[in-house]
């Protein structure tokens, strides 16, 4: 619970991030929204640890959990139905879901924990997708390196594609696809950057999986 504090105590901080890096933020909406549009027409699916609703807001997402009263309060001004809850102890039943969401995985208090949640609350053949900084990336390890000093990423805990792929495998998903973006340093990003299947060469990651 250490991790919901800073995004209390600093969320006027945290919404001018997405102005300050706005081509970055629209970089990582179109790496999630090609995911998402693989997936089929209207069905079901929640945001976990959706903030303010910068994402679930712009990609149609009308449902999901936040464990910051602030940011709750927020959200539900944009037309989220956000309920309290953490990513480890999802309040939904088992096979309610067909995709779960999940962006920046860094806050969590257990990866392994919120994907086997994930993974409960998924109908067969139900979707995951993460996006997520990739530690070995230039920029994962710009704030790995500066996270002690950081109001948002001081008891953050990075990962790399790798463990993702390892996380998955664990809890059972198959079938990951992925795409990537932010190729440059985010100073540096002054319009939306392309996105390319894989992973290795961009910082931000976006993987989909399949409950089978």
């Amino acid at each position: 619970m250490l991790q919901i504090k800073p995004f209390e105590d600093h969320i006027t901080e945290y919404e001018a991030w997405f102005d300050k890096y706005s081509a970055v933020y629209e970089s990582e909406l179109l790496a999630i929204k090609s995911q998402m549009e693989q997936l089929p027409e209207n069905i079901l699916g929640i945001e976990v640890g959706l903030g303010t609703a910068k994402y679930a807001a712009r990609l149609g997402i009308k449902e999901g959990i936040e464990p910051s009263k602030k940011m709750r309060e927020i959200a539900a001004k944009k037309g989220v139905e956000v309920m309290e809850g953490t990513a480890e102890h999802l309040p939904y039943k088992d096979l309610h879901f067909d995709f779960v969401l999940f962006v920046t995985i860094c806050h969590l208090d257990s990866v392994y924990q919120a994907l086997m949640e994930a993974y409960r609350v998924l109908k067969k053949d139900g979707s995951i997708i993460i996006g997520f900084i990739d530690k070995n990336s230039s920029l994962g390890k710009k704030y790995e390196e500066k996270r002690h000093k950081s109001d948002f990423y001081k008891y953050a805990r990075f990962y790399s594609t790798d463990d993702i792929i390892a996380l998955l495998k664990e809890t059972k998903f198959k079938n990951p696809v992925f795409v990537q973006t932010i190729f440059k340093d985010i100073d540096e990003i002054n319009e939306v950057e392309e996105l390319k299947e894989g992973y290795g060469e961009g910082a931000f990651i976006v993987v989909k999986a399949t409950k089978i």
